[in-house]
């Protein structure tokens, strides 16, 4: 998933996302311990999907907070 994709979301379509590529990831996790997977890299693709998420949710965060003391100095 790219970043500019995860951008044009809202953040509780951002954080339903990072709950949902979790819970993928402690699916596999747990597979992995009993049998291999069909797709290894699938884990690596995930933790950084969820990375991404994080750090869009981060942005949209701080661009809000800087809006709002804008707003109050201005």
């Amino acid at each position: 998933m790219r970043a500019s994709e995860l951008r044009e979301m809202t953040r509780e379509e951002l954080e339903h996302k990072t709950v949902e590529l979790r819970g993928e990831m402690l699916k596999l996790r747990l597979r992995r311990g009993t049998e291999s997977l069909p797709n290894p890299l699938r884990l690596r693709m995930l933790r950084r999907d969820i990375a991404r998420c994080l750090t869009v949710m981060r942005e949209k965060e701080l661009t809000e907070a800087e809006k709002h003391s804008e707003k109050q100095n201005g």
